[in-house]
């Protein structure tokens, strides 16, 4: 059983390019199945994960168990991807297989639900390519009782292993961004719905004014603040907006009632910007519902790998 969460070619737009792009024949893929069955073995991930590398820095690849039905399930995933990230659409690959045995609805359903809390909770620069994918291939090898109902506890484990493992791998890409210096968790709370908190993480996410800063350790309150602010949502209070830093279990609020934190001072802002992995906390006092996405920073090094990089 296999569900696929990717880019149906109805979607693509039509685009410029000095390179002319031909699809692959399906009589040379017919023609490679033998040699790529004969070369299986269990220890084949590894080599996937590196075959699929372009820009990346290292493979991507990781495991979870858990037990369902006094089995042993098994779910190994690898990805692909380092620049040209927010899916949708993206230069992105992601391969997840289990030996579990879920009915088919159900897997399907599952993947578009991991797919937008990880794979599509992402973004390195905010570009976008024609080419992205995110598998999941089920064996029903493991000999578990199948999955088959949504509300049931068997579905609950599965469900939080597929995510965990998605999540991994959807910050693999991230951790390993063009010229990466930072990982950045973007945690969006306090919005009237879902749709709105994304809104604003992918606005500070995507400026290019935020990312700089954050390389240069520079804890900006304007450029995080202008960035919610031209999210785009028309009746936000800016009054009503909490901002904090976070890093190695450190939280400093930085900005309230629409300017800097009455208590703020650049030494703690400062501090926690020197760390690799720093949580951007955002409360928009609208609601309760709340969207976690995760980006990093630009560096020279981005600059560097995509003027020299030619497709």
């Amino acid at each position: 059983m296999a569900a696929q969460f990717g880019i149906d070619a109805a979607q693509v737009l039509p685009f410029s390019t000095g390179v002319i792009l031909e699809p692959l024949p399906v009589e040379r893929l017919v023609a490679g199945l033998p040699a790529a069955k004969a070369a299986l073995k269990a220890d084949g991930w590894f080599d996937a994960a590196h075959g699929i590398m372009t820009t990346d820095t290292v493979p991507k690849a990781s495991s979870r168990q858990v037990q369902i039905g006094g089995k042993t399930i098994t779910l190994t995933g690898i990805s692909k991807g380092a620049g040209m990230i927010k899916p949708n659409m993206a230069t992105m690959l992601g391969f997840m297989a289990t030996d579990a045995d879920v009915a088919q609805p159900l897997l399907d359903a599952l993947l578009k639900d991991v797919a937008d809390l990880s794979f599509n909770s992402i973004t390195v620069d905010g570009d976008t390519s024609t080419n992205d994918s995110f598998m999941l291939i089920a064996t029903g090898q493991a000999g578990n009782p199948t999955i088959a109902d949504a509300a049931s506890p068997d579905y609950a484990v599965f469900r939080a292993a597929v995510l965990d493992l998605a999540i991994w791998l959807a910050q693999a890409i991230v951790r390993d961004g063009e010229g990466a210096t930072k990982f950045m968790t973007l945690q969006i709370e306090g919005g009237k719905d879902r749709d709105e908190c994304r809104k604003v993480g992918y606005a500070i996410g995507h400026s290019p004014l935020v990312k700089t800063a954050f390389f240069a350790s520079d804890p900006n309150l304007g450029r995080i603040l202008a960035a919610i602010g031209y999210a785009g949502i028309d009746d936000l209070d800016v009054a009503g907006i909490k901002v904090w830093l976070g890093s190695n279990g450190e939280e400093v609020l930085v900005a309230e009632q629409g300017g800097r934190a009455a208590g703020y001072n650049e030494e703690a802002g400062a501090r926690i910007m020197q760390a690799a992995e720093i949580t951007i906390r955002v409360d928009l006092g609208r609601g309760s519902v709340g969207a976690t996405l995760w980006t990093c920073d630009f560096s020279y090094d981005y600059v560097k790998i995509n003027a020299d990089y030619r497709s």
